[in-house]
């Protein structure tokens, strides 16, 4: 059954606002709560999408149309064109099997009495049908339809104990969990009531409006809101004082914030910005933006701490002007439509003064100290019981990182990497950082600049911790690049060696996470890495601070575990098939993992793949690979004396070829002329089959053709393993 989703959550699709049609097939769903932390509501609004349709399809219940809708105090669901009774259902019982229900004469036997008996049936109506196993008897019980106000009796219960919440709670008697108290419950198709308890509630037509009464009305907001029909909701709610579509309550906010920056001569901070737009769409009910200042000696602090400052513990926005600089302004966003503007500026602007007050005093207080002085109160943090203490994992990774600055072949850079990797962690002793953990790496590289240290070194320091997401942006600097490299590195390293590896969805280390940004770093950048050796090194750091290697393989589990992850990315940025990733993957040395060269050549291969002359290609090549395989034939050294066909002469020569082209193309990384030259091997190759008989009845002319169809094999294994690869390409 198609279901027309017209909102879901409400983070990305707008939807324009219409007015719902009276009909009494319009079902209403409303779960009133206590107010719902703001990062609850996206997931649980997709959430309720989902199981709503799964509920009405596995109800036998046809649907035009189904949105969702909410607010920190409510969860809504509203469908049109509702069934106002279930299809009926024909079921099918089934029995013994026809050998067993009746005898050779065709007259039913105790078997068959029996089970028409027990579904209450003469045996007359029992039916013989064909199944996977056989003939069996069965009974058609036709299932009539129920009205669907007593289906939704059933059915939304159950959908509602199917909520998933990150944190969930139990507040009464009713052992209900869910993520705040069930205040209130409406449910209605058309006018009717669809009654039910949940969580101890019962389910009504009444509804509560926004929390603070609205200016000239003296209806109490607990006094409720009676909806007449199903399809009164939303004019009822926008009575109430609550704009309940997530989408018009995201386009009220961007338009209230957009029009106060400008009034601030100023543009909202574009890093923060999104991600405070949907904070405040799911934590109001009502929104009014407002604009307020705080004091101009606030901007001696850096300007990340202000930001944080605001974003965090507020969530206001932030204002900068046109040369990127910090305005001593904010805009934030209420849940007081009709208050006092001027009141509640004032008071925001009270509390973020102590917010930044206390921001400023952790700075002062910080730059006591520089970050050297700070490195060996490292010793007091522990990383990991199992590995050390956060010092012991900066003096591991600053001897990577002084590794990597070497092999990628800018030895100038060594100094400044070790430099950075040194100072990299010591940040995690700063009040900043205790108040702000996200600021790790942001306050070190403002604390690095601070102490005077070099630009590279700051910037590295900074540049540590990204990418932070998938999509987020790499560091700007190759000292910061090969710094995140290294630190992420280490952390997978380290946890191979004590067999913490990611197993099935779960991974509490987040090393999937560091893989990626390793994968990210690596390919984007570009760097060239043995991956083999970056482990291999890594372990021997371990080694060197006596860290049990309780895994015996766990260089090349982590290497895995990268081109695992390599995978994945090559997957979702070039949408790469998993058999061009597998060809590449099986030639790949063992003691060896290039993986921006890997990636490279997925890329060609999948090229390469979609030619027309592709598909020919590997019928030939698959033809020779298989007599290769099939004979276990490992010499490749070739007689030319022995040729008897010109079949034989032209594949030598074009083999020869081949052989040069494709080995200077594979030094040079040039994979499109090695592939090139691959595809030039498509006549000859035909040619031979065509006209030699690779079993000729000499036994050296036989193991002189084997040795030519063993060449063919290993100068496509240069470039990939071609047997993976399908013969339509």
């Amino acid at each position: 059954m198609a279901i027309r989703t017209a909102q879901s959550s409400g983070r990305n699709r707008r939807v324009k606002r219409t007015a719902l049609p009276q009909s009494d097939s319009t079902f209403l769903l409303e779960i009133g709560t206590e107010e719902l932390p703001s990062g609850f509501l996206p997931n649980v609004l997709d959430e309720l999408v989902m199981l709503s349709k799964q509920m009405f399809e596995g109800s036998r219940l046809k649907v035009d149309s189904l949105k969702v809708l909410g607010t920190p105090r409510r969860l809504a669901l509203v469908v049109n064109g509702v069934e106002l009774k279930q299809a009926s259902l024909m079921e099918e019982v089934f029995g013994p099997p026809k050998s067993a229900a009746f005898d050779s004469a065709g007259n039913p036997t105790k078997a068959a009495e029996g089970f028409a008996k027990s579904q209450g049936v003469p045996v007359a109506h029992l039916v013989i049908k064909e199944t996977p196993k056989g003939l069996y008897v069965c009974v058609q019980k036709q299932q009539k339809g129920l009205p669907a106000k007593r289906v939704l009796v059933d059915a939304v219960p159950s959908l509602l104990a199917k909520l998933h919440f990150p944190k969930a709670m139990r507040w009464n008697d009713s052992r209900v969990r869910f993520a705040r108290p069930i205040r209130w419950i409406v449910a209605m198709l058309g006018k009717d009531v669809v009654p039910f308890e949940f969580a101890g509630v019962r389910s009504g037509q009444r509804t509560l409006g926004h929390r603070f009464p609205q200016k000239k009305r003296t209806r109490s907001p607990e006094a409720g809101w009676t909806i007449p029909h199903a399809s009164h909701y939303l004019k009822t709610l926008t009575n109430a004082g609550v704009v309940v579509d997530p989408n018009e309550r995201r386009d009220l906010i961007r338009a209230q914030v957009d029009k106060l920056a400008k009034t601030a001569n100023g543009e909202i901070d574009p890093e923060t910005r999104q991600e405070l737009i949907e904070a405040a769409v799911f934590g109001v009910e009502s929104p009014q933006a407002i604009l307020g200042t705080f004091h101009q000696d606030f901007l001696s602090v850096p300007k990340p701490v202000l930001i944080s400052s605001m974003k965090e513990h507020q969530g206001f926005f932030s204002l900068i002007d046109d040369k990127g600089a910090l305005l001593p302004k904010f805009i934030a966003v209420t849940n007081m439509p009709w208050g006092d503007k001027k009141l509640i500026t004032k008071g925001n602007e009270r509390v973020l003064a102590a917010r930044l007050k206390d921001a400023q005093h952790f700075f002062r207080e910080d730059v006591k100290r520089s970050l050297a002085q700070r490195v060996p109160d490292l010793g007091q943090i522990v990383f990991h019981q199992k590995l050390g203490t956060v010092y012991q994992k900066v003096e591991r990774v600053k001897a990577l990182v002084g590794w990597f600055a070497d092999t990628v072949g800018r030895p100038e850079l060594k100094t400044e990497c070790e430099r950075a990797a040194w100072l990299s962690k010591a940040d995690l002793t700063t009040g900043m950082v205790g108040e702000f953990p996200t600021l790790q790496g942001v306050m070190g590289e403002e604390y690095a600049r601070y102490g005077k240290e070099s630009a590279p070194v700051c910037h590295a320091i900074g540049g540590q911790y990204y990418p932070r997401f998938p999509e987020d942006r790499l560091p700007a600097t190759l000292p910061g690049v090969l710094l995140a490299v290294a630190d992420r590195c280490d952390s997978i390293a380290s946890f191979f060696s004590v067999g913490m590896v990611p197993t099935g969805s779960e991974d509490p280390l987040g090393l999937r996470r560091a893989a990626y940004g390793v994968v990210r770093l690596v390919t984007e950048t570009p760097l060239r890495l043995n991956m083999v050796e970056v482990f291999t090194q890594s372990s021997e750091c371990l080694n060197a601070q006596g860290v049990p290697c309780k895994m015996a393989n766990s260089i090349q589990e982590s290497v895995a575990f990268i081109i695992d992850r390599l995978k994945f990315f090559a997957k979702q940025t070039s949408n790469l098939r998993d058999e061009v990733m597998e060809a590449v993957i099986r030639v790949r040395p063992a003691d060896c993992c290039d993986i921006f060269d890997l990636l490279t050549r997925m890329r060609a291969l999948q090229a390469m793949a979609l030619q027309a002359d592709f598909e020919p290609l590997m019928i030939g090549f698959k033809r020779a690979h298989r007599i290769v395989e099939k004979e276990q034939w490992q010499e490749v050294s070739v007689d030319p004396g022995r040729f008897i066909h010109e079949a034989e002469h032209t594949m030598f020569r074009s083999l020869g070829l081949a052989q040069r082209i494709v080995s200077e193309a594979v030094v040079q990384q040039d994979y499109e002329q090695a592939l090139r030259a691959l595809l030039e091997l498509k006549v000859p190759i035909d040619e031979f089959f065509g006209s030699v008989l690779v079993n000729d009845d000499s036994p050296a002319i036989r193991a002189n053709r084997l040795s030519l169809l063993a060449g063919i094999d290993r100068v496509f294994c240069q470039m990939a393993d071609f047997s993976c690869m399908p013969s339509g390409g």
